[in-house]
């Protein structure tokens, strides 16, 4: 038998804050939907989401930008492959 889930945007919000405040010392996370951007391209999958991610942390803050960023993307990597389309990450 498959099974297959189907993501909503709220659901991922919740598992990306999750996932990112469990792995990192977090001090405010803001998750923006931004896929109403993509609707409109040849390629939009709807099963796919472009998120935007505003972390305040001073444990990412120490780290160069393309540690933080592989901190990031190996914490989502399961909801990269699966439910993520595109991410833009700010780091504040």
């Amino acid at each position: 038998m498959i099974q297959i889930i189907i993501m909503n945007i709220n659901q991922l919000i919740l598992i990306v804050k999750n996932k990112i405040q469990g792995n990192i010392l977090v001090e405010n996370i803001n998750i923006e939907d931004k896929t109403f951007l993509h609707k409109n391209h040849e390629t939009h999958n709807k099963e796919k989401f472009h998120i935007k991610l505003t972390i305040q942390s001073q444990q990412l803050k120490k780290m160069n930008k393309i540690e933080s960023t592989k901190k990031i993307y190996a914490i989502l990597d399961y909801e990269l492959k699966k439910y993520i389309h595109s991410i833009q990450i700010l780091i504040i």
